[in-house]
């Protein structure tokens, strides 16, 4: 019997060269007590804190392992909302960089997050067409909100009402009063989905963004404001009917709250239409805390901002227009202007500039800083930050960028990765640039500028088909040469470390020496590279690797073939073909016995180098993958697919090791360290992940069980997620209700049966003999049935027929004894109406069904309910009496006053038609 393998677990270690990533949007927090110096961004499963001015990383709110999908910081500042794709919810307190209060409640990704004006409550919009709203000081959810078809784009609670507003893909918006929790009014003006919108002037103009280049501007009108007769007419909405209307609507205004019960809370009328200059949907509408200003982009690099004129800033331009129209009304002998001239929408809603970025923009924030200055920050699409400075008291104002966040990250995927010798530095390539890393600060030490980088060996490849030799110490470009008519596609260094090879797309592998050179311009010698031979093949070369001893040099084709050539005659040795798509990766193990595939059709094969023998075929990933690498003196090696994986592979017991998750897009490459101790891997989530060896022992069993566990589904907890949350997810303890009510039943039927032979023992002994008490019945005392759980009906869903028989002989004795007849004469119709079936079928049941049927009639006739209800407006009167004397308030007096009109048109109204008859 063999000895088990001993594995060493790989850990994360650190994730580097990402400056937000672009899922989530960018936010301003006020840090340190600084407001527009600090923004918050989404970094794929965490959050970084950038301080913009000394463009450093100051702050990591950790996540776990699902990605960011929303943020909202607190009205304070204090406090930061993070929405995750699996619908989870957290707030971190800035101050300590700690989740402070988690939610859950939510089955998709969280779209929408937003705070109210105190910061006591917070609405959550979901891809699962739901809306939430928490209480963040109970640490709990308040109730939730179904009406949305689709998926939730944006919320916004309104400060002076109770009232939300939420619009969703589905095209509508939606208007909810909260005392309520309903829906009141729904918005059918679009025609494509609703991609966000904003509340100006406060709060009595909607702006909403559709799929096309429109701003459609809508007038609110709160309808009991409208209504107050002691309001001045100033603060009345601009909205409102003029005097003119009012009167032509007075009398069928009854009629229409009637028919329109919506229209009691808010009217809503289309004011006009503010064009953008973007032809494409709209990305995000937002706007400063103040709503003095309004910016939205679409697909494309360019902010649009607007300036929103106050009421008083509309007073005095509206004078000005006056005064001036009847100075030209003079002029011309006219008649003077109507004093109801308005301003048209574009003139209340200006346009100051467009801002165009260096990319294209995910995502915005803006915010009026003390000193006069709009303050605007993007995330852009290419993993950069840029702040803009608009200066408002200038004439002409134009945004001026103070600020861009760069050096943390590529601009485009990185495509290579290597290690230097001493496992000290990291190698990353991308589109644009070279990057040197320090592995134990992640500090970038040295960017340089290249073209399209595909491998490198500290000697980028790139798609022109150019070498390019950098010098690390100066950062400068030593040397190019154009080594192939199409892109290099891979690069191998020779054991001997004495040349390289090449391999491209114009079907040639290249083999090039390292040798001195004297510089023109400088007396030392220095590094350049010689072009010695060539192979010509049939198809396109995707990738080369030498074997350890350097005798062999196997080369991937686009054939799906690899082909294994003698290096010192160039001469064909193997042919190893099996794959169903081309190999995209391979590598060869220390010893050169084994070379292990990686190809597009998901597999990777282990092949003896010796005889060219297919020694096992593995399905490693769900989709490509895209590399492969042996672990140092050993059989061990690591893949890289397009389904965000790394894993582990043994060549040996061909055995899966482990699984490295933490990307949330595909891995493109990954290097691992001379020493074997560090791997890390680069993704098109823009990110780089480190992953380093530790001391614990892996053991295969337990974590093939972990992966066991972790593809079921998770069991329900034994309490809500969110206490007090209506329908946030049936309550898991039903199941376990209805198990009390049949253990009760089962104590029932065995204190009955206790009971009958006590009976006949007393008989027989013609005296009394003392009943045995339960000691459960003793323990809990006087049981009654009010304690049942509030979760009654779904208990009573799960409660199999048999027990139902005794169940309803105890209904019809506690409903004789007059105790909870309103609860359980719901429990009875809810056992009827499940049951009703196999109820009316059962002849036994006949006689119990009978009994109830009088008992309950009687019972419920003896209630008096006309008398409580009476005694409870008799109460009620009496309060508004005494609470009208105390405040000098009227209350209900617009729906008293409505009522008693109503009364005398019908009385009118049949005055009438008697007459007439």
């Amino acid at each position: 019997m063999g000895l088990t393998r001993q594995y060493l677990r790989y850990e994360p270690a650190a994730l580097f060269g990402l400056v937000a990533s672009p899922r989530a949007g960018v936010v301003f927090v006020a840090l340190r007590g600084e407001r527009g110096r600090y923004v918050a961004v989404p970094a794929c499963e965490h959050v970084f804190v950038w301080d913009t001015r000394k463009g450093e990383k100051v702050l990591i709110l950790k996540g776990l392992k699902q990605q960011v999908s929303c943020l909202c910081p607190s009205p304070d500042g204090l406090h930061l909302a993070v929405g995750y794709e699996d619908g989870a919810i957290s707030v971190f307190n800035l101050l300590s960089a700690e989740s402070t209060i988690t939610f859950n409640g939510h089955r998709a990704a969280v779209t929408a997050l937003q705070y109210d004006h105190l910061g006591g409550r917070l609405v959550s919009g979901s891809k699962d067409t739901e809306v939430i709203v928490w209480d963040v000081i109970n640490e709990s959810g308040l109730y939730r909100l179904r009406g949305h078809k689709d998926v939730i784009t944006q919320v916004l609670f309104l400060k002076e009402k109770n009232l939300l507003v939420t619009c969703a893909k589905d095209t509508l918006v939606k208007w909810w009063d909260l005392d309520t929790q309903h829906c009141f009014k729904t918005l059918v003006g679009h025609r494509a989905e609703v991609w966000g919108l904003a509340l100006l002037s406060k709060e009595r103009r909607l702006i909403t963004g559709s799929a096309d280049s429109e701003l459609r501007v809508w007038d609110l009108t709160y309808i009991l404001e409208v209504k107050d007769p002691d309001e001045p007419e100033s603060k009345k909405s601009k909205g409102s009917p003029s005097p003119e209307t009012e009167e032509n609507t007075e009398e069928d205004e009854t009629l229409e709250l009637d028919e329109h019960p919506e229209e009691r809370i808010i009217k809503c009328s289309k004011a006009g239409s503010i064009m953008r200059e973007g032809k494409d949907r709209v990305v995000t509408l937002s706007t400063d805390q103040m709503g003095k200003f309004l910016a939205c982009h679409g697909t494309d690099s360019v902010l649009e901002v607007f300036s929103v004129l106050s009421e008083e800033e509309v007073q005095k331009k509206l004078e000005k227009k006056m005064k001036k129209a009847r100075k030209k009304a003079k002029q011309n002998s006219e008649e003077e202007p109507e004093r109801s001239m308005q301003l048209s929408l574009q003139e209340e809603i200006q346009r100051i500039t467009n801002i165009k970025a260096s990319s294209k923009i995910k995502s915005f924030d803006l915010i009026l800083s003390p000193r006069g200055e709009l303050k605007m920050v993007l995330l852009l699409q290419n993993n950069v930050i840029e702040l803009y400075n608009l200066n408002l008291s200038a004439q002409m104002p134009q945004a001026l960028r103070v600020s861009r966040i760069t050096i943390g990250g590529h601009r485009s995927d990185v495509r290579t990765l290597a290690f230097s010798s001493d496992n000290i530095a990291i190698l990353s390539a991308a589109a644009e640039s070279v990057k040197i890393w320090n592995r134990s600060t992640l500090q970038c030490i040295r960017t340089m500028e290249c073209e399209y980088a595909l491998c490198s060996l500290f000697v980028p490849g790139d798609s022109t088909g150019k070498l390019q030799l950098y010098d690390l110490a100066s950062g400068s470009l030593m040397e190019t040469l154009d080594a192939h008519d199409g892109a290099v596609w891979s690069i191998a260094l020779s054991p001997d470390q004495h040349g390289f090879v090449t391999g491209g797309a114009d079907k040639c592998v290249k083999f090039w020496e390292f040798e001195l050179v004297k510089d023109e311009t400088n007396v030392q010698k220095r590094l350049s590279m010689k072009h010695v031979r060539i192979l010509q093949l049939d198809e396109d070369v995707l990738c080369v690797r030498y074997s350890p001893n350097q005798k062999l040099l196997a080369v991937s084709l686009l054939d799906c073939t690899v082909k294994v050539f003698y290096i010192d005659t160039l001469k064909f040795f193997l042919s190893l073909y099996g794959h169903k798509l081309p190999v995209l990766c391979m590598d060869i193990c220390y010893d050169g016995t084994l070379i292990a595939t990686g190809s597009a059709d998901r597999n990777v094969k282990i092949w003896g180098l010796d005889f060219g023998d297919c020694h096992r075929s593995l399905f490693a990933h769900d989709d490509s993958v895209m590399y492969l690498q042996f672990v140092p003196k050993s059989h061990l090696f690591f893949t890289a697919g397009k389904d965000s994986k790394i894993k582990q592979w043994d060549a040996d017991k061909f055995e899966h090791i482990q699984t490295l998750e933490g990307h949330h897009q595909e891995v493109w490459c990954l290097a691992l360290s001379p020493n074997g101790d560090y791997v890390v891997s680069a993704s098109h989530d823009k990110s780089l992940r480190l992953w380093e060896r530790t001391r614990e022992p892996l053991i295969l069993e337990e974590e093939r069980e972990m992966v066991r566990a972790a593809s079921f589904p998770p069991k329900p907890t034994s309490r809500p997620l969110c206490p007090g949350l209506s329908g946030v997810l049936m309550c898991c303890s039903c199941a376990a209700q209805a198990e009390k009510i049949m253990e009760a039943i089962e104590l029932y039927r065995e204190e009955m049966a206790k009971q009958k032979e006590h009976n006949a023992i007393c008989k027989a002994a013609g005296k009394e003999v003392p009943f045995p008490v339960n000691p459960i019945l003793r323990a809990y005392g006087n049981i009654t049935v009010s304690g049942m759980s509030s979760e009654l009906e779904e208990s009573l869903l799960v409660l199999p027929f048999s027990y139902v028989h005794d169940l309803l002989r105890l209904f019809n004795e506690y409903i004789q004894q007059g105790s909870d007849v309103e609860l359980l004469c719901r429990a009875l119709l809810f056992l009827l109406k499940i049951h009703f079936g196999q109820i009316t079928s059962n002849q036994m049941l006949v006689t119990v069904i009978e009994n109830l049927k009088k008992t309950t009639i009687s019972r419920v006739s003896e209630a008096q309910v006309s008398d409580v209800l009476g005694f409870n407006m008799a109460g009620l009167q009496f309060l508004k009496r005494e609470i009208e004397a105390k405040d000098e308030v009227t209350f209900f007096a617009d729906a008293t006053e409505h009522f008693e009109e109503k009364k005398r048109k019908r009385k009118k109204k049949e005055k009438m038609v008697l007459a007439m008859l």
